[in-house]
C-alpha cells in the first residue's frame, strides 16, 4: 500500500543494491592460550592423615587470562578412592566474565629430573574442550590420578616430597567487527551509586542518628543501615524499641573498626588499612561483621585472614573461625596445622593456649586430622 501511495505521488523506491563492496565486516578470531604450573607437595607423609573426601588447596596460580586452583586430596575425594590421590583444576569465577571457559588440561607426575612419569599422565579428552561453568564448586579432574602405593614405588617420591605438574590450554574466542561504528547519541556514565553513598556517608548530610563509639561518634541514616542490616533493622525499627532515640550508644568495638564497618554498609566495600594493622582490623571487622548479620563483609574478612596464617597466629584465627562459625577459615587452619612440622611450633604459641581455653572441643577434632 505504502508503494502505492508513493507511486502515486510521483515517489519511487530506492533500489537495494545486490552487488558491491559490503559496508563492514566481522572477523572471528580463535586462538589457545596455555599455561603450566609446577605444584610441590613436601612433607607427604602428614597429608596421609587427612579425611578421605577433604582437599587441600595445594596451589593458586594465575595464567591463559584466568585464576586457577588445584585442589590436592591425599586420599581420594570419596570412600571409594580411598587408597588413591585425586587431584582435581578449578577456575576462580570471578575471571570468567558471562561465558564459560573452555579448557584443555594435563597432570603429570614428574620424576627427580623435573620430566613427566610415563604412564602417570592424565588429561581431559584432546578432541573435547572441557567446559568450566562460572560456579564456586565447580571443578574438573581425576579421582583415581595415582594410588599412594605406585606414588610410593615410582621412585618420584625423594625425601617425603613429590610433585605435579599441570598444563592447561584455553580456547579464547574474539569477535572483531570492521566498518563504520554504529553512531551512538546517547552515552551512558557508569553507575556512580557507590560515590554518592560513600558522599553521603562522609557529608552526614540528612543523618538522623548518632553513634557512640570510643569516645568517638559517627553520624548515619537509619533507612541505609536497616535495609543493610537485619539487626540493624531490629535496633532501629522494632516496636519495641525507642525509634526517637537520636544517639545510641556501642560498647566493646573499636572506633575504627565501627567505621569500617559503617564504610561498608554504604559502599560494599572496605576503606583503605594499614598493612600492620589489616590483620587485627580484620579480626575485629569479623567479629562485628557477625554481630550485624552483614554476611558478605564476615565471609570478606574470612577471606583475607586466610592470608596471615602462620604458626604464631594460627591459634588466635582458629579459636576465632571456631566462635563465629566461619567453616572457610576454619579449614584452612587445619589444612596449615596438617602440613610439615606446624602444629609442633604453634602448640607452643600464646595464640594455640588461647585456643585451648576457648576452645577445648576444637582440639579433640584438630587431633583427629593430623598426626603428631
Amino acid at each position: 500500500m505504502l508503494a502505492n501511495m508513493l507511486a502515486a505521488l510521483g515517489f519511487s523506491a530506492p533500489a537495494i543494491p545486490s552487488t558491491g563492496a559490503p559496508d563492514g565486516s566481522s572477523e572471528l578470531v580463535v586462538k589457545a592460550v596455555s599455561v603450566s604450573h609446577m605444584l610441590t607437595i613436601n612433607g607427604y607423609s602428614h597429608t596421609k592423615g587427612i579425611t578421605y573426601g577433604d582437599s587441600i588447596t595445594a596451589a593458586t596460580f594465575a595464567g591463559a587470562g584466568h585464576r586457577w586452583s588445584i585442589l590436592y586430596y591425599p586420599n581420594g575425594s570419596c570412600y571409594d578412592d580411598i587408597d588413591w590421590i585425586s587431584l582435581y583444576l578449578k577456575v576462580d569465577p570471578a575471571t570468567c566474565g558471562p561465558d564459560a571457559v573452555k579448557a584443555r588440561f594435563r597432570f603429570s607426575l614428574l620424576d627427580v629430573k623435573g620430566e613427566p612419569v610415563p604412564g602417570y599422565s592424565k588429561s581431559s579428552k584432546d578432541e573435547h574442550w572441557r567446559v568450566f561453568f562460572a560456579a564456586m564448586t565447580d571443578k574438573r579432574g581425576f579421582r583415581k590420578f595415582i594410588s599412594r602405593g605406585a606414588l610410593e614405588e615410582s621412585g618420584s617420591l625423594v625425601d617425603d616430597c613429590f610433585s605435579v605438574r599441570c598444563d592447561i590450554t584455553v580456547l579464547k574466542v574474539i569477535r572483531k567487527d570492521k566498518g563504520a561504528p554504529c553512531e551512538r547519541f546517547v552515552v551512558v556514565p557508569p553507575s556512580n551509586i557507590v560515590q554518592d553513598f560513600g558522599h553521603l556517608l562522609c557529608s552526614g548530610q540528612g543523618a538522623d542518628i548518632m553513634f557512640e563509639v570510643a569516645g568517638e561518634t559517627f553520624a548515619a541514616h537509619r533507612n541505609i543501615l536497616a535495609a543493610r542490616s537485619p539487626v540493624f533493622m531490629a535496633e532501629l525499627f522494632s516496636p519495641m524499641k525507642e525509634k526517637a532515640a537520636s544517639s545510641v550508644r556501642i560498647d566493646d568495638m573499636e572506633a575504627r573498626v565501627f567505621e569500617a564497618l559503617l564504610h561498608f554498609v554504604y559502599t560494599d566495600s572496605l576503606p583503605e588499612i594499614d598493612d600492620g594493622e589489616a590483620m587485627v582490623v580484620a579480626q575485629h571487622l569479623l567479629v562485628a561483621a557477625d554481630r550485624y548479620s552483614l554476611e558478605r563483609l564476615k565471609l570478606i574478612c574470612e577471606d583475607k585472614l586466610c592470608n596471615y596464617i602462620d604458626t604464631s597466629s594460627v591459634g588466635t584465627i582458629l579459636s576465632l573461625a571456631e566462635q563465629h562459625g566461619c567453616h572457610g577459615l576454619k579449614k584452612a587452619c587445619f589444612q596449615f596445622l596438617t602440613l610439615g612440622n606446624n602444629l609442633n611450633v604453634a602448640i607452643g604459641t600464646d595464640g594455640f593456649d588461647h585456643l585451648t581455653n576457648s576452645c577445648p572441643s576444637i582440639l579433640k577434632e584438630l587431633l583427629a586430622k593430623v598426626t603428631i
